[in-house]
């Protein structure tokens, strides 16, 4: 779950493994859960509770449904939480639609109902060239913008205030490197007066130079130095806007993440189609009059495998206690 890191690495500490993998944050969870559902989880086995907790750690379906802070606590978290937004909408980008900033913010909502808008709104202004609610943006250009916005908040805030400092003519000497506490307890960050001084520009080198301290500040939780040294180093001066908008489309920061293919592909998915196709299969081959009820297990089935599963969390006791009835089990989904 920690890109680069080794389990079987002797260099890399116990310590160091637990702290970099968040094994104990998702141990905790993994408790926290058990406790306030004890009752349901008694018939369902302790053991095989965390085996399937952890399983959909490693699968990136433990996101689905869950508080905000949960899904902003990991960069795991995280890159699972954009792999699930492109999985679930990637049809609005075949189709072709336009959504405005409140439809996207929308379907976000219906993933994690707690998701702000601020950070929705960060993400369009990426996109767009003004703040209007009404202005439209491809599935596409959202969701690339929305992965450096959601993945990198903390820097990108951190950077904001950096270059809101250079634009009031403070020098790299005087500028104060931000942390993640100040960056959350400053208002305004996203007021209309910002977003509109967002526009500006500044001398590339000296934001370069503000931007390198910074990531020795914070270590790993910041785009590739490279990238950022490429984005700074297109023009003699750069704005806020204009670095996030060549950040968005890097393909090193999306490899990096993990989460999102590329953009050429990002409205394939293989497995999903494959097992789309499966189906349309058997329903052409087999016309029985049982047909009908074999398409809607079938549908089931591949809603299971290419759809991320609901939090383990979230089901019912009927479901847990599956007795083979089907009927108990489609209630229990509805």
């Amino acid at each position: 779950m920690t890109s680069g890191m080794n389990r079987f690495n002797p260099t890399i500490t116990v310590d160091e493994y637990l702290a970099e993998s968040n094994v104990l944050f998702y141990l905790s969870d993994a408790l926290t859960q058990l406790l306030e559902h004890k009752e349901e989880y008694t018939h369902f086995g302790v053991i095989r509770y965390f085996a399937e907790y952890f399983s959909s750690v490693k699968n990136s379906n433990h996101i689905l449904f869950r508080e905000y802070n949960y899904i902003k606590a990991t960069p795991h978290n995280r890159a699972s939480f954009i792999r699930v937004f492109w999985r679930c909408y990637r049809q609005i980008g075949k189709s072709g639609d336009l959504l405005s900033i409140l439809e996207y913010s929308s379907l976000l909502q219906l993933l994690c109902p707690d998701f702000p808008m601020e950070t929705v709104k960060s993400a369009a202004r990426i996109v767009l060239t003004d703040d209007g609610f009404d202005c439209l943006m491809s599935f596409s250009d959202f969701l690339y913008a929305f992965q450096l916005q959601f993945y990198y908040q903390e820097f990108l805030d951190s950077v904001l205030l950096i270059y809101q400092d250079l634009l009031a003519g403070k020098s790299p000497n005087t500028v104060i490197v931000p942390t993640s506490t100040s960056v959350e307890q400053l208002p305004g960050l996203t007021t209309e007066e910002n977003n509109k001084e967002q526009d500006l520009e500044v001398e590339a080198s000296t934001l370069a130079e503000c931007i390198d301290a910074l990531c020795d500040r914070i270590k790993n939780s910041h785009p590739p130095r490279s990238c950022l040294q490429e984005a700074l180093e297109e023009t003699g001066k750069v704005s806020y806007h204009s670095l996030l908008m060549s950040l968005a489309k890097h393909e090193t920061i999306n490899l990096m993440i993990g989460a999102l293919p590329s953009k050429t592909e990002v409205l394939n998915d293989p497995e999903m189609d494959q097992e789309l196709d499966k189906l349309i299969a058997q329903i052409s081959v087999s016309p029985s009059s049982n047909s009908s009820g074999s398409a809607v297990s079938m549908l089931k089935e591949v809603q299971r495998k290419a759809s991320p599963r609901r939090n383990i969390h979230h089901r019912r006791k009927m479901e847990v206690e599956s007795d083979g009835s089907t009927e108990e089990t489609d209630s229990s989904e509805n």
